[in-house]
């Protein structure tokens, strides 16, 4: 059993050292996830707003939540023009007949994957901490499970383990310390990827609903108009006649 401790308190700073390169790659995967679904984003709102006659002119060489944006604000725009507008009519057509077409990809929904890996890599930076404790108990635990086996304690013994426990403790400090920094530095960019796909899908929803709607009530067109006001008057000048007679 004392070897074992023994054995357990040594790996202890190495296997720290291992979890915190393997969580340093777990970051810097989820910064190359982040960006392909800000890219994707991107070209799925360019393709969504793609036909309008008033589109907001984004270079590429904008930020790409400055593009995302500006497209979401292309939306915005087309569904609050005043709706006898004809080059609102026109858009709204337009954005219509795009989303009917590359709704089907649902480019915008996935998100729940990346987020659950995102809070799970913020999380278990608080166990390095816990890890380093942990081996500072084993090394402990080591020197003193001599005196279980018939003989006497000795401070040698628990100087000799002394340094296992310190190194441990410094090696999960240590890690817990630099991920916080890396976790802080790619806070902001995980949160903005989160508030945009919520953006992105509370306006699709609401361009698919209105656009329905819109689609659904079209408006009396100009040749029906007379056609219905003459069959108006003829009603009303039969009941009239209906009267007099």
């Amino acid at each position: 059993m004392t070897d074992l401790l023994e054995r357990l308190s040594e790996l202890s700073t190495t296997v720290i050292a291992v979890a915190c390169g393997a969580h340093l790659l777990v970051f810097w995967a989820l910064a190359v996830w982040s960006g392909g679904s800000l890219r994707k984003l991107a070209s799925t709102l360019d393709a969504f707003t793609r036909g309008l006659k008033h589109r907001s002119v984004v270079g590429s060489t904008k930020a790409l939540p400055d593009q995302i944006n500006a497209f979401l604000a292309d939306v915005g725009d087309v569904l609050d023009a005043p709706a006898g507008d004809p080059a609102a009519a026109a858009d709204r057509a337009a954005l219509r007949e795009r989303i009917a077409t590359l709704d089907e990809s649902r480019g915008y929904l996935p998100g729940l994957s990346f987020e659950a890996a995102a809070n799970s890599a913020r999380t278990m930076v608080e166990a390095y901490p816990l890890l380093g404790v942990l081996g500072t108990i084993l090394a402990i635990g080591a020197s003193l499970q001599g005196g279980a086996d018939g003989g006497d304690v000795t401070v040698g013994a628990i100087v000799g383990q002394f340094g296992n426990a310190i190194w441990s403790t410094f090696a999960g400090l240590a890690a817990a310390i630099l991920l916080m920094f890396v976790a802080s530095l790619l806070e902001a960019r995980f949160t903005r990827l989160m508030e945009l796909r919520k953006d992105v899908r509370a306006a699709v929803a609401r361009a698919k609903r209105e656009l329905a709607l819109s689609a659904a009530s079209p408006a009396p067109s100009d040749e029906a108009a007379p056609a219905t006001n003459g069959a108006r008057r003829a009603a009303t000048g039969a009941g009239l006649s209906g009267e007099g007679a």
